[in-house]
């Protein structure tokens, strides 16, 4: 199978069921903002943990309604690993150790929320398949694309280290809620490539880069994207034709 590349300019007579069954759809990832709202604004872990049920059934539904509309090929990425993130690693700091994982130094806790959200999510897409079997079902494994450079962040050219921020305030992990990376106070690094996190929350262009290449290059989906779709001589073909 050779999917095609939808570019930036679409034909104005292609109606919507030809353009979904013709795109590669890329969902999500959903729920980051809804579990971060939550629990930055002070509720526990087992509090959030309900929400992730209704999280995963809008999904679901939002999944089934782009097949209804003719779409054949679908990523659906799981969450990245908050627990290593700047912000909650500012937001927890002086934890006990033990809630720490010892070879990333990653809170272990968070990042098992997440692995929930994400196990359950690969539940309901296998189910999907089932009702759907001529539809490419494919579930974005960024949780672990991620970890990757979080567990060897020299191995992918992260000299400054995975969990401190490139842009940010004062403090362990250059994250400050009250001098954001927006504000005038704020500093930024001189190398945000050599960074994985960008301002405590999101992450740089070069760690995207990574888990872009992961999934569509690797084999970081379920089932890997290169053994359904072979679009690199057509990215490529669109790259040379705005060079």
């Amino acid at each position: 199978m050779k999917c095609n590349y939808v570019n930036f300019f679409i034909p104005i007579n292609l109606d919507c069921r030809q353009l979904f069954q013709s795109s590669l759809i890329l969902m999500g990832e959903i729920g980051g903002n809804d579990y971060n709202h939550a629990l930055l604004s002070g509720k526990s872990i087992d509090e959030v943990e309900p929400y992730v049920p209704l999280v995963i059934e809008i999904i679901v539904s939002t999944v089934n309604e782009l097949i209804e509309l003719g779409a054949q090929t679908l990523v659906i990425p799981g969450n990245l690993p908050i627990g290593c993130s700047a912000v909650y690693l500012t937001v927890y700091y002086g934890s006990n150790v033990e809630e720490y994982d010892n070879t990333t130094g990653c809170l272990i806790r968070l990042n098992k929320f997440v692995e929930y959200h994400n196990e359950l999510l690969q539940i309901e897409l296998n189910q999907i398949r089932e009702h759907h079997p001529n539809v490419n079902i494919m579930y974005g494994d960024y949780y672990n694309a991620a970890m990757q450079f979080y567990r060897s962040p020299q191995k992918f050219g992260f000299s400054n280290g995975a969990l401190k921020a490139c842009c940010g305030g004062r403090g362990p992990f250059n994250f400050n809620s009250s001098e954001l990376c927006s504000s005038p106070s704020s500093t930024t690094c001189s190398e945000p490539d050599t960074y994985t996190s960008w301002d405590g929350q999101h992450l740089t262009e070069a760690a995207y880069k990574l888990i872009y290449e992961s999934l569509f290059e690797g084999s970081y989906t379920i089932p890997q994207f290169n053994s359904l779709c072979d679009i690199t001589s057509q990215i490529k073909g669109e790259s040379s034709r705005f060079a």
